[in-house]
């Protein structure tokens, strides 16, 4: 692999944090900034006002700043993911990540702080300093003992929570899997027997919350590096370690393993052979966690346990113990009551809430998610699912709760429900709603051909595939410039190793494509001498060839070259067998919400059948990413005021819709505005059967569409995915030019996904 640090090259994980601007994070303003009234009140002489309120009232900083919303991931990069000692410049990275996931799965504001500090107790000083800015402290990264010593000063020091996520956050996901574990073995904590390995931060911790759930201590056996932690022993030993020691004799992990119920372990690859699984207790627990590489795999587990009950670290085995299950929302539901601490009943209300949920009904938002796979409480279903829509709704408001019940909300919220409600409502409020789609694609293996397989932006979302998905990629184009253009990228794939080609100089299959294109398109005035010129240089029509042979399921062309172009070859060999393109849908992902438009290519003035068309057919993709479906017809007009020609398309458009008995909210016709602004739409039309903004916004006409998801685009921060061939099966999708690799990942997952999923 090609690696920057080296050569010229660059790694795609460096590309993914340098370009388009470096890093992962911005500031950006919620207040308006326009004029000289607005710079009055945000800063002299109106912000004093609000500086004098919070001066009489320190609790008004809540309402005058984003102190309420806004944690400090603190690090001093002494202890950093699998990387050790590397400082905390070279931890920043880590954090940033920390902190959009804090934004991405809670909506919680996160400021990265990484100090350079190695005494705890000055780290601790610095910490505790910061009170004023945040309203909780996520400690993150800080190596064992001192995190321990940190985080007691802290918590001792500030009247804010203060967390290790690193200790706290992986014990509280570690005895939601163990509660539920121990369910279905049929065992209970106070029998068990437990033996762990690692001694670090995050095993001591989940030791700690073991006692709490009932283990009884000296029921747990506790090894590291250097075996049994016993009595008198000195080697490598911490204050922390030595309230585990058993006995006064040094004893291998081999030997204490007999007869246990649980293993923990947080160490590191290989350490539990399979001999010693045989040792454990019928239907023995197996928590191997370490990262990447567990203690133990599950097929090793299972030559010797086949009832074993095992969860790891990782994403594509069963149970994944992930903190990201955790912390977002403790600290959610401890911000949203004003909590001056996280203490042991707010963890323990989490990790109920937690197991809670993997033991209820599974959402159909998680159920499409992760299709194909069993989400019904059991041996492989002990913990949610990390984008589990309902976990921020139970996890934050049973934290919330707990919180109040033990005094040390200084907001209480009195109705609970109605809370929970909300966090609900605010699920699909992020980029996050791509996760169905890509979960959906991931239990499929679709054969994805790309025409213009020479453009960087292909290659990149190929590796992307590659690394993040199960599709099979095709590219088109000179197997000698790919290889080319991926080492000048710094890509590691490589033609015929990594992916297929279909080299349009020099194909085994030139004939078989010529001739099918031949035979598709003689009464449309092509000739064999045609048919072969355009096999030899149209990648669109060689592509969709590929798809219409059966050697690809779908394909994605339109990085090049006007959007109608690709569709008139797309059209030629792939609408038969009940296919037509009936429009373009594009996703925007906006902060306030999903907002799809359509139709932003395919039809220039639509019919009222075509508009009831493309109305259906955007409900059901909708769907597919978990939003219910609330459509608007739009027009100059709103509810007949304007005789216009798209008003009297929109009508006629309702009529067919009503007639059909679609199952999902329509209006019209409408203006834009008044379809998104519900306050609007009831002055001048009380009666709406839309509730709320409209989410679906059907045009009179392409070019409106097409100026709406540009403006959103470039002038509003939207984020797009798409455009989305809607009627054609999921056999072909037509991109922009100015698509990025990411947004061709985006479409790649939507092409992986098997047209079943798409009702």
């Amino acid at each position: 692999m090609n690696d920057s640090r080296h050569d010229g090259a660059q790694h795609p994980a460096l590309y993914y944090h340098e370009f388009p601007k470096p890093g992962k994070l911005e500031i950006r303003a919620t207040k308006p900034l326009a004029n000289g009234r607005d710079l009055s009140l945000a800063y002299s002489p109106g912000v004093a006002e609000a500086c004098l309120e919070i001066k009489a009232d320190p609790t008004a900083a809540r309402r005058y700043t984003s102190r309420g919303n806004l944690v400090a991931v603190v690090s001093n990069g002494t202890a950093v993911l699998g990387l050790g000692n590397i400082g905390p410049l070279a931890s920043k990275p880590v954090m940033e990540g920390k902190a959009v996931l804090f934004k991405k799965f809670a909506n919680i504001d996160c400021f990265d702080i990484e100090v350079n500090e190695s005494d705890p107790e000055k780290l601790a000083a610095i910490v505790c300093a910061l009170e004023p800015t945040f309203g909780a402290i996520n400690l993150e990264d800080i190596k064992a003992p001192d995190c321990f010593i940190v985080e007691k000063l802290c918590r001792e020091r500030m009247n804010i929570p203060v967390f290790h996520d690193d200790q706290h956050g992986t014990a509280i996901v570690v005895g939601a899997a163990a509660t539920n574990a121990l369910k279905v073995a049929g065992k209970r904590f106070e029998d068990i027997k437990i033996v762990s390995t690692g001694g670090g931060a995050a095993g001591i911790a989940c030791l700690n919350m073991l006692l709490k759930l009932g283990v009884k201590r000296e029921n747990v056996w506790l090894c590291d590096l250097a075996g049994l932690v016993y009595h008198g022993r000195n080697e490598q030993m911490t204050d922390q370690k030595a309230e585990y020691a058993q006995g006064t004799e040094e004893k291998t992990l081999a030997q204490v393993i007999e007869g246990a119920d649980l293993f923990l372990g947080l160490s590191g690859p290989g350490v539990l052979t399979p001999e010693m699984v045989a040792k454990m207790a019928p239907r023995p627990i197996i928590f191997a966690l370490a990262n990447p590489t567990p203690e133990i795999l599950p097929d090793q587990v299972r030559e010797v346990a086949p009832d074993a009950i095992m969860a790891t670290g990782r994403s594509d085995f069963p149970n994944q113990v992930n903190n990201v299950l955790c912390f977002p929302f403790i600290f959610r539901g401890a911000l949203d009551v004003g909590a001056t601490q996280i203490n042991d009943a707010m963890q323990l209300a989490c990790i109920e809430g937690i197991a809670a949920l993997a033991r209820a009904t599974t959402s159909a938002e998680a159920a499409a998610a992760y299709h194909g796979e069993t989400l019904t409480f059991g041996p492989k279903y002990l913990i949610p699912k990390p984008f589990d829509p309902r976990l921020i709704g139970v996890v934050a408001s049973a934290v919330a709760k707990a919180a109040m019940e033990t005094g040390v909300a200084t907001r209480p919220i009195a109705d609970l429900d109605a809370y929970r409600r909300e966090l609900d409502g605010s699920v699909f409020k992020s980029a996050l709603i791509m996760r169905p789609v890509f979960e959906a694609a991931r239990q499929a293996t679709r054969r994805i051909i790309f025409a213009e397989g020479e453009d960087e932006r292909v290659l990149r979302a190929t590796n992307a595939i590659l690394e993040e998905m199960t599709d099979k990629p095709i590219l088109i184009g000179r197997p000698e410039v790919i290889a080319a253009r991926c080492e000048r990228a710094g890509l590691p794939i490589r033609p015929d190793r990594d992916f297929e080609i279909i080299n349009p100089e020099n194909d085994p299959r030139y004939r078989d494509y010529w001739g099918s294109y031949h035979e598709l398109m003689q009464r449309r005035g092509v000739t064999p001498d045609t048919a072969r010129a355009v096999m030899r240089t149209n990648s669109t029509a060689i592509a969709a060839i590929a798809v219409h042979r059966g050697d690809a399921d779908s394909m994605i062309c339109g990085t090049l070259g006007q959007y109608l172009w690709h569709l008139r070859y797309v059209e030629n060999v792939l609408a038969r067998d009940g296919h037509s393109p009936h429009g373009a849908l594009s996703l925007m992902i906006m902060e306030d919400g999903p907002l799809f438009i359509a139709d932003t290519q395919v039809n220039a003035v639509p019919t009222p059948e075509q508009i009831a068309v493309t109305a259906i057919g955007a409900a059901r993709h909708a769907r597919r990413f978990g939003v219910v479906p609330k459509v608007a017809l739009c027009a100059h007009s709103n509810f007949g005021n304007l005789d216009t020609d798209s008003g009297k398309r929109m009508r006629a458009a309702m009529e067919i819709l009503d007639a059909r008995g679609v199952d999902f909210i329509y209006e019209g016709e409408m203006s834009a505005d008044a379809a998104l602004d519900p306050d609007l739409r009831a002055r001048i039309f009380p009666h709406s059967r839309l509730d709320g903004a409209a989410n679906i916004l059907i045009f009179a006409y392409t070019d409106a569409a097409s100026v709406a998801r540009n403006m959103l685009r470039f002038r509003a921060g939207g984020l797009e995915v798409g455009p989305i061939l809607m009627g054609m099966g999921n056999r072909a999708h037509i991109v922009t030019p100015s698509i990025t690799a990411r947004g061709l990942l985006n479409m790649s997952a939507l092409a992986g996904t098997p047209v079943a999923h798409y009702g």
